[in-house]
């Protein structure tokens, strides 16, 4: 009886740490190399930044976001 209330209590402890882990874990910013503007010029580091921002606000796919928003992959 001791040992089961033993294991139970092992498996809670590493579930709980591994979800905490889990939810503090931030993805990185998308990578910008590779996307242009409508003109064909490269986005600047900080109009790039506010598009991923309000993609990521949005939630869902940053790539489809980008696309929606007006930004185009390199080819």
């Amino acid at each position: 009886m001791l040992l089961r209330l033993a294991v139970v209590a092992l498996l809670g402890l590493a579930a709980c740490s591994s979800s905490d882990a889990a939810s503090n874990a931030e993805p990185g910013p998308p990578d910008m190399s590779g996307w242009r503007m409508a003109s064909g010029k490269e986005p600047t580091k900080a109009e790039f930044a506010a598009l991923a921002a309000t993609c990521e606000a949005k939630g869902g796919a940053v790539d489809n976001c980008l696309t929606d928003l007006g930004l185009k992959r390199a080819q």
